[in-house]
C-alpha cells in the first residue's frame, strides 16, 4: 500500500536563479515551500558568455542537503528541471567518472550565428523542421555544436539537466522533452535522428539514450551521503526541460485552452497529441517540442519578462541603487493608452543582455515612432508591446493546430504581473486565467508523485489536483 502523502524536492533552475522546492503531495494535498534559493546568471570570460555550472551544481546540492534537513530525511525522491538547449561536454572510458571539458557555454553567447550558416550549408532548414519540428531559434543545440569545434576527446554530452543528475548518480540519460529541445531527436519517434546527428559531422555515440519522464535514474553516490544526512536519495526524471514541467503544472481548463508559460521568455502554444509539421507552421517559425506522456508542445518562444528585467538593470547600473518594479508597474498603468508605443518584441537586438531602453529608442526611431518619454511610458509600452506578441502568436496557434482557443493559462513569474495579465486578455480577446506562479516546480513534484504511486492517472487528473488546491485570477477582456 501506497502511503497517503510523500515528500518530494524539485531542483529548479532558472536563467537568473536556482531552488530546491520541497513538495509534500497526495491525492487531495499539494502543498510546497522553498526550502533554499540561490542565484545564477550569465558569467562573461574572455572567449564569450558561459554559465558557473559547476557553482550551480554546489548550490543545488547545498539546497538538497536544507531539504533533507528539513524533513527528517523523509524525501521519496528529487528531480532536476533547468533551461533547455545548453550543455556540457565530458571525457572518459569510465562512464561513472567522466570529465568535464571547459565551462558550458550560455545560450546568449554571439557564437552560435555563425553555427547556423554552418549547418544549413549541410541540411537545409526545410529539411530539418521536417526532420525535427523545431522553429528556428539560432541558440538551438545543433547550432552550437556546429560552432563548437568538438575536440576529439569529447565522448559524451549532456544537457544541463541531465549533467547535474549525472554528478549526483553517476548514470547517464537523456530525458526526452530536454532532448526534443536540441534539434536532433526525430520529432516523430522521440529517439536521436543519427542520420541527421552523422550528417553534420557529429558521432551518435556522444548522446547518451533518451528515457521518458517517470523513469529512475539512480541514487545519489554514496560519496555524497555526508552531504545529506547520510543518505541516499532515488533522483525521478520528470519534464527536465523547464517549460514541460510548467504545462503539467498548469491547470488547462478546456480541450481548446492555451497557455503562456511567462518568464525570461513566453512560451505561448498549445499541448496537442500530435505534432504540426507543415510548411505553414515552419514559416511562422512554431515549435513541436517533447511534453510529459507524449504530448506535444507546440509554441513559439516570445520575448518576455527578460525586456523588463534587462531595462531595470540597466536603470540600477546608472543609479547604483534598485528599482521599484511594482511602483513603475503603478505609475505605468496610469499611461494614457493613446500615448503607449509598441513595437516588435522579437527584435533580434534584444537577445542579448545590455541597454534595452537605448535598444528600444533606437527601434522607435527606425520605425518613426514615438520614443517613450519617461520611464513610466518605457515600461507601459514594454507590456503592451509583449501582450501584443503574445496576442499574435496565440492567433498563430490557434490557426495552424485548427483549435477555437477559448481561454488562456498564464503561468510562471509573469502571471503575477496584472498589467501584463490584461494587456494580454485586452489585445487577444481572451480570458486569461493566471497562476499558479509556481507551475514548473509543481509540475516537477506531481510526476515525481506520480512515479512514487502516491498519485495516478493522466496528465488531466494531476491537473485536478491543482484546480482543487490553488485558487487563480482571471482577467477578462475589457477593451
Amino acid at each position: 500500500m501506497h502511503p497517503a502523502t510523500t515528500t518530494h524536492a524539485a531542483v529548479d533552475l532558472g536563467a537568473s536563479s536556482g531552488r530546491v522546492v520541497l513538495g509534500r503531495v497526495g491525492p487531495d494535498s499539494l502543498v510546497f515551500h522553498e526550502a533554499a534559493r540561490f542565484s545564477n546568471g550569465v558569467v562573461p570570460m574572455p572567449d564569450g558568455l558561459h554559465w558557473n555550472l559547476v557553482g550551480l551544481y554546489e548550490q543545488a546540492l547545498a539546497g538538497l542537503g536544507a531539504a533533507v534537513r528539513e524533513t527528517h530525511g523523509e524525501l521519496a525522491s528529487v528531480a532536476i528541471d533547468s533551461w533547455a538547449v545548453d550543455y556540457g561536454l565530458l571525457h572518459g572510458a569510465d562512464p561513472h567518472r567522466m570529465q568535464l571539458l571547459g565551462t558550458p557555454f550560455h545560450y546568449r553567447d554571439e557564437r552560435t550565428a555563425a553555427g547556423v550558416e554552418k549547418v544549413h550549408g549541410r541540411v537545409s532548414f526545410a529539411e530539418l523542421y521536417r526532420r525535427n519540428g523545431l522553429q528556428f531559434l539560432a541558440f538551438n543545440t545543433l547550432y552550437q555544436l556546429a560552432q563548437e569545434g568538438l575536440a576529439p576527446h569529447a565522448d559524451r554530452l549532456l544537457l544541463v539537466p541531465d549533467l547535474l543528475g549525472y554528478w549526483l548518480t553517476g548514470e547517464q540519460l537523456t530525458e526526452v522533452t530536454n532532448a526534443s529541445t536540441t534539434g536532433l531527436l526525430d520529432v516523430h519517434t522521440k529517439v536521436w535522428d543519427t542520420e541527421l546527428i552523422s550528417t553534420l559531422g557529429l558521432e551518435p555515440d556522444l548522446f547518451a539514450p533518451v528515457a521518458a519522464p517517470g523513469a529512475t535514474l539512480g541514487r545519489t553516490r554514496s560519496e555524497l551521503a555526508p552531504l545529506l544526512g547520510g543518505h541516499r536519495l532515488p533522483v525521478t526524471l520528470v519534464g527536465s526541460h523547464d517549460t514541460a514541467s510548467a504545462i503539467v503544472g498548469t491547470p488547462l481548463s478546456t480541450p481548446d485552452a492555451a497557455y503562456i508559460s511567462c518568464g525570461t521568455w513566453g512560451l505561448v502554444g498549445l499541448e496537442l497529441t500530435t505534432p504540426v509539421v507543415t510548411d505553414a507552421s515552419r514559416a511562422a517559425n512554431f515549435t513541436n517540442e517533447g511534453g510529459v506522456d507524449g504530448r506535444t508542445r507546440f509554441l513559439t518562444n516570445v520575448m518576455g519578462t527578460w525586456l523588463l528585467s534587462e531595462t531595470l538593470r540597466t536603470w540600477e547600473r546608472e543609479e547604483g541603487r534598485a528599482q521599484d518594479l511594482v511602483g513603475l508597474l503603478d505609475a505605468a498603468a496610469q499611461v494614457n493608452p493613446a500615448a503607449v508605443v509598441v513595437f516588435d518584441v522579437q527584435d533580434e537586438r534584444f537577445v542579448a543582455p545590455g541597454d534595452m531602453p537605448a535598444r528600444i529608442a533606437q527601434l522607435c526611431a527606425e520605425q518613426d515612432s514615438p520614443i517613450p518619454a519617461g520611464r513610466a511610458e518605457l515600461v507601459r509600452s514594454i507590456v503592451e508591446s509583449i501582450a501584443h506578441g503574445f496576442a499574435a502568436a496565440l492567433q498563430t496557434a490557434g490557426d495552424l493546430a485548427d483549435r477555437r482557443i477559448d481561454v488562456v493559462h498564464m503561468v510562471g513569474g509573469g502571471s503575477l504581473n496584472a498589467l501584463l495579465c490584461q494587456a494580454t486578455a485586452d489585445r487577444s480577446g481572451y480570458p486569461v486565467v493566471a497562476g499558479p506562479v509556481e507551475a514548473t516546480a509543481i509540475g516537477n513534484l506531481l510526476i515525481q508523485a506520480r512515479t512514487a504511486g502516491t498519485l495516478s492517472g493522466s496528465l488531466e487528473d494531476l491537473r485536478e489536483l491543482i484546480r482543487r488546491t490553488h485558487s487563480p485570477i482571471t482577467y477578462r477582456p475589457q477593451s
